[in-house]
Formats: structure tokens, C-alpha cells, sequence
């Protein structure tokens, strides 16, 4: 290879590493880290906040900043724009996979409830065309 054929990659790289460094690290999902985990006293302020993903998701952080993934039976078509939701965490007020959430006065039992390594994916950001 020739200095003449190597200095039109060496130009088309400078060009192209500022658009590189401006994206951003992808996001690794996050997994689960334990299958058939539980928050206690999910009754009594053992969960501080909640997203749900879809009308089968809803993922709820504990107050110890862990996230946990709860899938539901049936689809709750009206959880993606609940500002909030009753836990049904039984009489233990432990909240896991034999409990469910209420959403508008209807019941939703869980599938499953699985500790996982981070939060929950981000909501997709619509673009507005002007």
C-alpha cells in the first residue's frame, strides 16, 4: 500500500470520528437477575415508584433503588397512562409473583416477578415535525 491510497482513508476517518464520538454508548437491556424475586413490606412503603412498559409490564422500583419486572395475566389496557396503581401485596405485604396490581378499580394478577439488573427501557420519544 502506497502513501497516495492511504491518505484518502486517513481523510475519510478525521471526517468521521466527531459524528462517532457524539453517539451515545448503547444501552445494554437489563436482565434478570433473580426469577421469582419479592419486595417486603411492599404495603408499607417497600415500593417507591413504578413504569409501566406495556399493557402486560409494569416494572416497579423497591426502596432500595432495585428494580423488579412483573408480568400480568391478562393485558390492563388502561396501565400505560395510570398515574397510579394499588398493589395487592396480600396479607404478608410481601409483593411477588402471587400478588397483582389494581388499575382503575379492575384486578391484574402477576405471571411472573423477577429482580433485574437495572431499570426498565426507556419510553421511545416521538419526534415532532414542525
Amino acid at each position: 500500500m502506497t502513501f497516495k491510497s492511504i491518505l484518502p482513508l486517513a481523510a475519510a476517518l478525521l471526517v468521521a470520528s466527531p459524528a462517532l464520538a457524539d453517539r451515545p454508548a448503547p444501552v445494554r437491556p437489563a436482565v434478570v437477575v433473580q426469577p421469582n424475586a419479592s419486595i417486603p413490606f411492599a404495603n408499607h412503603g417497600g415500593v417507591d415508584d413504578f413504569r409501566a412498559v406495556s399493557d402486560r409490564e409494569i416494572w416497579f422500583k423497591d426502596n432500595h433503588r432495585r428494580w423488579y419486572r412483573a408480568l400480568l395475566f391478562g393485558p390492563a389496557f388502561d396501565l400505560r397512562y395510570a398515574e397510579a396503581v394499588g398493589i395487592d401485596a396480600r396479607p404478608s405485604g410481601t409483593l411477588d409473583r402471587f400478588g397483582g396490581i389494581y388499575v382503575r378499580g379492575r384486578h391484574y394478577n402477576f405471571t411472573s416477578f423477577d429482580l433485574m439488573s437495572g431499570p426498565p427501557p426507556e419510553k421511545p420519544k416521538i419526534a415532532h415535525r414542525h
